[in-house]
């Protein structure tokens, strides 16, 4: 290796790229996500801009009541009316709709079917039990997942490198002491917790991630004390005591940043772990409050409404592709940071 060769950073970012199925995972993951975030300018039932009597309104922004577009009651206007419809078709006055133009809320009362109904030129992917498009709780379904399972990974991660560091690192009774602490925790009934906290508190997303939380950190930190035992022997630590370096110093600046190898390569399978935990408790009634858009919760009335095909389908394409590009992102990113294809680069 001479002295113009790229960092490791770089060299694993290209092993990472030369992995096609890896990397248009990751263009497809960050698409899609990136699609969910902007889901109130796909899916809504408010329109984005309209343009009623020479004057602009931001529906998407301030609703205002019906009686502004020539309606007859002071209440927020309803867009899916006919009524409000036809006004927008009149003397120059216009509406631009999102292209789906249904809320996760929404309930089509204006549909010709009864409920569920199957895909139609108004709803792609047909309609709930109660009326609501299957397309914009997916959408809305998929985002939440997605920032609970982040939020999830980002906190077990930094439980788990914590907890994981302190054992490796200083070893000894703080090791011992640690790791009795964690066979005994780990053997609390999750389960049952989440039954019975779901059962004197109010569900909330907040409440689910923190129950999570308590118990989602102890594998990583399995992998992290190993990587902190292993290398607080070499010499560079050695190095690093005998100059005075306090024990933050060394385990941030030293011992941290080569530990991180299981760290990177298995947040893609702990975030389909978050997403499987969710979908999971939403399916049994345990996870975010009722009303909320969730994969499980569609999965249930996919269970509930057996004739009604297209929302269990709908929502199983969803989950299995999300997985699978999940999956695909963790084995590239895993086969970029395998020390053995690293070595060889080096040697060569």
């Amino acid at each position: 290796m001479n002295e113009f060769s790229p960092s490791p950073a770089r060299r694993a970012w290209r092993r990472f790229a030369q992995n096609r199925l890896g990397l248009v995972s990751l263009c497809l993951f960050l698409s899609l996500f990136v699609l969910s975030l902007g889901a109130e300018l796909i899916c809504n039932d408010k329109p984005l801009v309209v343009r009623y009597q020479g004057q602009w309104h931001w529906p998407i922004v301030h609703n205002p009541p019906e009686t502004v577009f020539g309606g007859d009651f002071d209440t927020p206007t309803d867009y899916l009316d006919p009524f409000i419809r036809e006004q927008f078709t009149r003397d120059g006055n216009w509406g631009w709709f999102p292209i789906n133009p249904y809320h996760h809320t929404t309930i089509n009362y204006f549909a010709k079917e009864p409920n569920p109904s199957g895909p139609s030129a108004d709803n792609w992917l047909g309609t709930d039990d109660r009326g609501r498009d299957v397309l914009a709780r997916l959408l809305y379904g998929f985002r939440i997942s997605i920032l609970f399972a982040l939020a999830l990974t980002f906190t077990g991660t930094v439980l788990g490198v914590i907890t994981g560091a302190i054992q490796g690192y200083f070893g000894g009774k703080a090791d011992l002491a640690m790791q009795r602490f964690i066979e005994i925790w780990s053997a609390m009934p999750e389960l049952y917790l989440l039954i019975i906290f779901s059962a004197v508190f109010e569900p909330s997303v907040a409440l689910l991630l923190i129950l999570l939380s308590l118990f989602g950190w102890m594998g990583l930190s399995d992998y992290v004390r190993a990587e902190f035992l292993r290398n607080r022997q070499l010499d560079y630590v050695r190095a690093a005591r005998a100059l005075g370096l306090s024990h933050g110093q060394i385990i941030w600046q030293h011992v941290l940043p080569n530990s991180l190898t299981p760290v990177v390569t298995f947040l893609p399978f702990r975030m389909s772990a978050a997403i499987l935990a969710l979908t999971s408790l939403d399916f049994l009634g345990l996870g975010v409050p009722p009303g909320t858009p969730s994969l499980g919760e569609m999965l249930a009335q996919g269970k509930n409404n057996i004739d009604a095909w297209w929302i269990s389908m709908s929502t199983f394409a969803v989950l299995v592709v999300t997985l699978l590009l999940l999956t695909f992102m963790g084995d590239a990113l895993r086969n970029a940071l395998d020390p053995r294809v690293a070595d060889s680069e080096v040697k060569a």
